[in-house]
């Protein structure tokens, strides 16, 4: 198998990729017990080994999958860090495509030379315990990837043994990044960034280091062609603890990948998708070795990671401040809060950042131009309960200034499906423009409210009044 792959390829990697998709997990907060089952399917193909290589802290199994024949030994992580799933996905995915039969010549040669070349060994979710609570750090506290020199987890202690027993020639170390970051200067967001990882603090590129940049460099050429302009280089400064900058100094060529945000993609699904293509893309470039081809200044091209995004930016509002007008752009970001109901967790929206803001860019941008902004209040009617809200019409609360209401008797949950807060009695509704104040706003032409922000979700009063989100309980 000779060249890289060529752009016919490419768009049959993409156009099929729902037939190699696992289709049983198509949400981020997958746990254990759903993934296991995938993994022994999987081990029940004869091309595929499936190995139980240990326990984690709290005694979930460890597993490893291996397929292909070849004399390149290659291995992969995911989920380190357990709110980082989008590649535990894409492994499942590239071990699905690389025994589908029938995809065709082009796809079957692509699939023959991968395993004819390389042998594959993945350990899919290393940290089970995190991911059953959806937190970067182990349940005791420690990040799995701070942990490469210590080796305190046993989870860590699992994937150094791994690499040695291998002597792993490539290592590819799956992450999720922040999706606030762009790439460079630019509005658009990072849905991958790269990193190879330096193995001193004098970031020396040895030839092991170099295969990395190479591979990269050759991944990134295929990504210009399905998420022009939407890939990144992460921070090469060098982490002393951190697994990656040590799987380099071990001797391992390291790629870590950090997949980061796309609009509309909220459980980042395809993002799952260019990850997998990623993976399989890789494996072909180490297979016919053809990642040579490009040079460490390709590498060096890839533009940085830059934190510059908001989930929503208003531009231009104005704020009336004692007898001062103030024009402002408004930047507000909408984080996830784990909790033990079936959802999993809440959305909590705050005010960033505001003030000028010309130097960033949003997800969603609005033209606030023309529109005054001011703090939701609280309606001053008391509510015995939240099913008493029945007669309150939030359409009419909000054009008169209001985005919660006052209850007697509060729910236990701290948060409801209702398009206005609830506030207790002796309670406050916390609202405001200033960083870190919660997102609860109201703008207005004139005296017609054009937008309303209940919790950092905006809703359009002309085009739709369409709610899709939670408001807040402030107990």
């Amino acid at each position: 198998m000779s060249g890289s792959l060529d752009e016919a390829v490419i768009r049959q990697l993409v156009a099929r990729y729902e037939d190699y998709k696992e289709p049983a997990l198509t949400r981020r907060r997958f746990k254990h017990h759903d993934l296991v089952p995938l993994l022994e399917k999987l081990g029940a193909h004869p091309a595929v080994t499936l190995t139980r290589e240990g326990e984690s802290a709290e005694g979930r199994g460890l597993f490893r999958l291996s397929i292909g024949t070849g004399d390149i030994p290659v291995l992969m992580w995911s989920q380190m860090h357990g709110d980082e799933a989008t590649a535990t996905l894409a492994l499942l995915d590239l071990f699905r495509f690389l025994t589908a039969d029938g995809m065709g010549a082009d796809l079957s040669g692509l699939q023959t030379g991968i395993l004819q070349q390389i042998t594959l060994h993945a350990i899919p979710m290393l940290n089970p315990d995190a991911a059953e609570r959806f937190q970067r750090h182990t349940p005791y506290g420690v990040d799995m990837n701070r942990d490469a020199v210590q080796r305190q987890c046993p989870e860590s202690r699992l994937l150094k043994r791994i690499r040695d027993e291998l002597q792993a020639e490539y290592g590819f170390n799956l992450h999720d990044q922040s999706t606030r970051y762009s790439v460079g200067e630019s509005p658009k967001s990072a849905i991958i960034s790269f990193l190879a990882p330096p193995f001193d603090a004098q970031r020396t590129i040895d030839p092991k280091r170099e295969r990395s940049m190479q591979l990269i460099a050759g991944v990134n050429g295929m990504l210009q062609q399905v998420i022009p302009g939407h890939v990144a280089a992460y921070s090469d400064e060098f982490e002393p603890r951190a697994f990656g900058d040590n799987m380099q100094k071990w001797g391992t060529s390291t790629v870590l990948v950090e997949s980061g945000g796309k609009k509309d993609d909220p459980e980042k699904q395809f993002i799952r998708k260019i990850n997998g293509l990623i993976l399989i893309t890789s494996l072909h470039l180490i297979a016919s070795e053809t990642f040579q081809k490009w040079s460490v200044a390709d590498y060096d091209a890839i533009p940085p990671n830059k934190l510059r995004l908001f989930d929503t930016v208003f531009r231009g509002a104005s704020l009336r401040y004692k007898e001062e007008e103030v024009r402002m752009d408004i930047g507000i970001n909408r984080t996830e809060i784990n909790t033990d109901d079936a959802a999993g967790y809440y959305i909590h929206g705050i005010v960033a950042e505001s003030g000028d803001l010309s130097t960033f860019n949003g997800y969603e941008e609005i033209d606030a131009g023309g529109l005054r902004v001011v703090p939701g209040e609280v309606f001053p009617e008391l509510f015995e309960t939240v099913e008493g809200l029945q007669a309150a019409d939030p359409q009419k609360l909000l054009q008169q200034g209001y985005t919660a209401i006052r209850v007697r008797h509060l729910p236990e949950k701290t948060h409801t499906d209702l398009p206005y807060n609830i506030v207790s009695i002796g309670g406050t509704q916390p609202a405001g423009t200033f960083p870190d104040s919660d997102a609860n706003l109201l703008f207005y032409r004139d005296d017609h409210l054009i937008y309303a922000v209940i919790n950092g979700f905006v809703i359009d009063i002309l085009n739709g009044w369409q709610w899709d989100g939670n408001s807040l309980v402030y107990h």
